[in-house]
């Protein structure tokens, strides 16, 4: 039996047993279905009023409904979801890029939460709070020391706009002051970086296509332009996906004419086109574009546009593979349904979505599968095309395949040189992050003072041995396993330069980060070298 109907018969047999030992509300069975059926109640929730008013136990109705709505849904495809209030009110601040709240960004170290971050122009940086304060109290109750989460900071310290909380910090002089922060709109940014990587290549990072995508790639476009780029590198990598209007919008300033960007259809959704209008700012500039196993959805579409056109070189390994379209359909109590209403398909008619057969645990474990040892992510070979689903691009005439994701042009294989149980333990326990802030905080003065500009810093400061040797220290100190410690020499590059790249984006800025970690990235240094063959 479907696992999907267990709720529904397990209810079922519940109400029978009801129905046989008792009468409800006095009334014979035949009578009690009668009222069910004129009452104009599903059969559904006639039986979950039976469970409500009868149950032995107490029971979350509200609960048992969400189960139910879910065991569903996974009949249908692996992107039709309920989100429940909760998950629904986080996901729609993320893609529509703001929260409210007091703007910082922090780190829980040792029981105690510090500041990572103070947001520009946010309530927080307004009154001074800076990198490596750290909270004692929140609205005079004691916030350290008591098992702090994640999810306690994000309670207390999230809130309506114009609401108050009062916030007592450990500041890095010593002393505690205790600042009233007004709760203000706070930006979350989905373009992570636009850098210069050479003198005329230019390089944008965008996570994912919120509402605010287009207006901030846009920005960095321009900005790169005027510091005098020539090509282009659009980093697409672990990009799920978001609104397709900002992936539609992004595709345009690389497409002119009124050329196709996608398509959609379903059952009972008509066809229905997007295509370049506007004229675009970089429509003729040499382009490469990054994608790998986690680029899924609209960046699927963003890339497939471009391969479809010949407009652009794309760098990496096979996309996701999710070309659903979903309408979201809100309710009352902040809950809401994403429902699955058509496919999308590239300008050469391809659908990129990858095989689902009705099966969730297949579908997903599919992307781990190519990390197997002969796995696509290693071997360009070992990447499945379906040859019965064969579309040529739109001005050169190559072929390129429907039905699993986006195949790069180029290949670049992933690179597990660096895989081993001392990185992964680093990261687990977010060994790399505390330390790179704890050394900020302890000599960000003579630091700045070495390194006047980022650019200095950049060129100039290495990862001495001493340091690095202080950086295991720090994970010896923390409880690392001694067994693990076996790889710390075989991994000192590899850590050496995250080190130098965390640190950098405390020092200075994001900008910082990428541009150091671009200099050993695979991907990038493909895309640069294709760039300079143009």
């Amino acid at each position: 039996m479907n696992k999907a109907f267990y709720p529904l018969v397990f209810a079922g047999i519940l109400a029978a047993g009801i129905l046989l030992g008792y009468k409800i509300q006095g009334l014979n069975n035949k009578q009690a279905d009668t009222v069910l059926f004129n009452s104009g109640n599903s059969k559904l929730d006639y039986i979950l009023q039976l469970i409500n008013a009868k149950y032995v136990d107490d029971v979350n109705i509200d609960s048992i409904y969400d189960g139910v709505i879910t065991s569903v849904l996974e009949n249908l495809d692996p992107h039709s979801v309920y989100l429940p209030p909760v998950e629904s009110q986080q996901e729609a601040e993320i893609m529509e890029g703001n929260f409210d709240g007091i703007g910082i960004e922090f780190m829980i170290l040792k029981d105690t939460v510090n500041v990572v971050n103070a947001i520009a122009g946010g309530p927080s940086e307004k009154l001074g709070i800076s990198a490596g304060d750290k909270i004692l109290k929140v609205d005079d109750s004691v916030f350290a020391g008591i098992g702090v989460t994640n999810e306690m900071v994000l309670k207390k310290l999230k809130g309506p706009k114009n609401t108050k909380v009062k916030v007592t910090m450990l500041k890095n002089s010593g002393k505690q002051i205790t600042y009233t922060i007004t709760r203000d709109k706070i930006p979350i940014y989905s373009v992570d970086a636009g850098i210069m990587l050479t003198k005329d290549i230019g390089y944008i990072k965008i996570s994912r296509f919120a509402a605010s995508t287009y207006t901030e790639f846009a920005q960095k476009l321009d900005a790169l332009e005027a510091k005098g780029m020539k090509k282009l590198i659009l980093d697409l990598r672990g990009n799920g996906g978001g609104y397709m209007d900002q992936a539609t919008k992004i595709a345009d300033e690389f497409l002119d004419g009124k050329k196709l960007i996608v398509y959609s259809q379903g059952k009972s959704i008509p066809k229905m086109e997007e295509f370049a209008g506007k004229i675009g700012n970089f429509e003729e500039q040499p382009l490469v574009v990054l994608i790998d196993e986690n680029s899924a959805s609209a960046s699927e579409i963003v890339s497939g546009a471009l391969q479809d056109w010949d407009r652009a070189t794309i760098i990496g390994r096979r996309s996701f593979g999710k070309g659903l379209v979903q309408e979201e359909i809100p309710f009352k109590d902040g809950s809401a349904l994403r429902l699955t209403i058509a496919k999308y398909y590239t300008p050469s008619g391809r659908s990129i979505q990858k095989p689902y057969n009705h099966n969730n645990i297949d579908y997903y474990s599919e992307v781990y599968q190519r990390y197997s040892p002969n796995g696509e992510l290693f071997n360009k070979d070992s990447i499945k095309e379906n040859k019965n689903l064969e579309y040529k691009t739109k001005i050169k005439g190559r072929t390129v395949y429907g039905g699993g994701g986006i195949t790069p042009d180029i290949f670049v294989a992933l690179d597990t040189s660096y895989y081993n149980p001392f990185i992964s333990a680093i990261y687990s326990n977010n060994y790399l992050n505390e330390f790179a802030n704890n050394y900020s905080i302890s000599n960000k003065k003579t630091l700045l003072n070495t390194y006047k500009t980022a650019t200095e810093y950049i060129n100039k400061f290495t990862i001495s041995d001493e340091l690095y040797n202080s950086f295991v220290d720090y994970c010896i100190k923390n409880g690392m396993n001694k067994n693990k410690l076996l790889f710390k020499n075989t991994s000192k590059s590899f850590i050496a330069i995250r080190i130098k790249a965390v640190l950098g984006r405390y020092l200075f800025n994001d900008d910082v980060y990428y541009i150091v970690l671009s200099k050993t990235d695979k991907d990038i240094q493909a895309g640069i070298k294709a760039l300079n063959s143009l």
